[in-house]
């Protein structure tokens, strides 16, 4: 299977088509994200350092974030394919990857671009409840998983709460931040051949278009 990255704006889908591809094909997901959390709880120096760094807010630096990531890589259950999830993020980080990729012999894949317009987005971040005990997630905009009761999970009947950035002047502010940060990374991987936009208008959508990609 090609291994993917997969690049989206806020609420475009990435943690619902990840999830569909490791159920379906069985593709291990990967997300820096969750890596350095899971490092931070270890009794190493390492994991140490990124605790500290998280519980103080301090960005983690790029070197030790490639640390985690080629660690992570070295490890067997990556050679069926995996899901390299929200990162790079920037043109430097994408570099970085190729050398890393390279060193490791490990394919770049495909790039995956999900696409949405301005405004389904923004009704995906203003309307979205989680739920406090399941985390099942729903909205009251989309028409997606709305609650049958106000503020209560459709799942467990747990009670639904609302995330403080989950506004429209936050998403405005991350919307455009992901838009200038990946304008770059688009140029950087067109210029490889191996980039791709689906579009993540609903979920059947975006399952076909990322098939259409691995099957080519």
């Amino acid at each position: 299977m090609k291994n993917i990255i997969l690049i989206a704006a806020p609420a475009a889908g990435k943690g619902t088509l990840s999830e569909m591809l490791v159920e379906k094909y069985g593709y291990v997901h990967i997300s820096t994200g969750d890596l350095l959390r899971d490092v931070s709880t270890s009794d190493t120096q390492l994991g140490r350092t990124v605790s500290d760094m998280l519980s103080q807010g301090v960005l983690v630096t790029d070197e030790i974030v490639f640390e985690i990531l080629e660690n992570r890589l070295k490890q067997d259950d990556i050679k069926n394919g995996f899901i390299l999830d929200g990162f790079p993020r920037t043109l430097e980080q994408a570099k970085k990857y190729d050398e890393l990729i390279s060193r490791l012999n490990i394919d770049l894949g495909s790039v995956i671009i999900l696409e949405s317009d301005y405004e389904t987005l923004e009704k995906r971040i203003v309307g979205r409840m989680l739920c406090k005990s399941c985390g099942s997630v729903h909205n009251t905009l989309t028409g997606v998983n709305t609650p049958k009761v106000d503020n209560i999970c459709n799942k467990c009947g747990g009670n639904l709460y609302k995330r403080s950035d989950d506004n429209r002047e936050s998403f405005k502010t991350r919307y455009e931040t992901f838009l200038e940060k990946t304008e770059p990374l688009i140029e950087f991987y067109q210029e490889k051949g191996n980039i791709h936009f689906v579009n993540s208008l609903d979920k059947e959508t975006m399952l076909s278009g990322v098939e259409d990609i691995l099957n080519d």
